[in-house]
């Protein structure tokens, strides 16, 4: 048997996104989500974390969008507070870990404080998988012992992994009605997986602040019409 958890980012940027996520978990096969803490739906989704409790909640880190929870992280924001970076970061990151670990500390704490307990962490634009950044991310997973999407493969590391396996190819042109099919067909048994999913409702704010909106509806269409092969077990 293989233990599927179907992690749907972006909870919290915006109202389409929530309703989506929310659907595709009352709907179709998505159990598991990761939240923005400083994004314009975070206040909305918290309450439909709230409302639907058989949905697993965990923490989307960021350092690439919207506003730093820190007031004073220099190296990570301009003026107003919004972060610089971007998905493809392309620079040392060594003398921001400081910053960084700040930041992230802060945006868990603000989780907490929201009311929610959360499952495990990730990254937005899988950030966490900079080598640089490892020693923030051991000290965070441990600190507040939670387990981390597993990004580093099989690498010998110190980090509680929250499956054995990480995918992030249910994505663009690979988003269709066979996918889980043939994962079973790549898969061993007894091992646990995350697929990483986007399912979304197009809004206004999604159109015009993610370069990837619309295939979320198609995301959306098989994440609610798929049936999952007898090999799958969702966790």
């Amino acid at each position: 048997m293989i233990q599927l958890l179907v992690n749907a980012d972006d909870f919290g940027f915006s109202r389409g996104v929530n309703y989506g996520i929310v659907d595709a978990h009352r709907f179709g096969i998505v159990n598991s989500t990761t939240m923005l803490v400083n994004m314009p739906g975070t206040e909305q989704a918290v309450e439909l974390a709230k409302q639907y409790k058989t949905l697993r909640v965990g923490i989307h880190l960021t350092l690439t969008c919207g506003i730093a929870v820190s007031k004073n992280v220099p190296t990570l924001t301009t003026e107003d507070g919004s972060f610089k970076m971007r998905k493809h970061l392309q620079e040392d990151l060594t003398e921001k870990l400081t910053d960084i670990e700040k930041e992230w500390e802060a945006q868990i704490q603000r989780f907490y404080q929201m009311g929610l307990t959360p499952t495990h962490f990730d990254s937005h634009h899988h950030v966490h998988a900079q080598p640089e950044l490892l020693p923030v991310v051991r000290n965070l997973s441990k600190r507040f012992e939670l387990p981390v999407r597993n990004v580093f493969g099989d690498q010998e590391l110190d980090i509680n992994r929250l499956t054995d396996v990480f995918l992030s190819d249910f994505y663009n042109e690979n988003v269709g009605p066979y996918y889980f099919d043939k994962l079973e067909e790549k898969m061993e048994d007894g091992v646990s997986v995350e697929v990483m999913c986007h399912p979304a409702y197009v809004d206004y704010f999604l159109n015009k602040n993610s370069s990837y909106s619309e295939k979320r509806i198609d995301e959306l269409n098989v994440l609610t019409t798929t049936k999952l092969p007898k090999g799958f077990q969702l966790v």
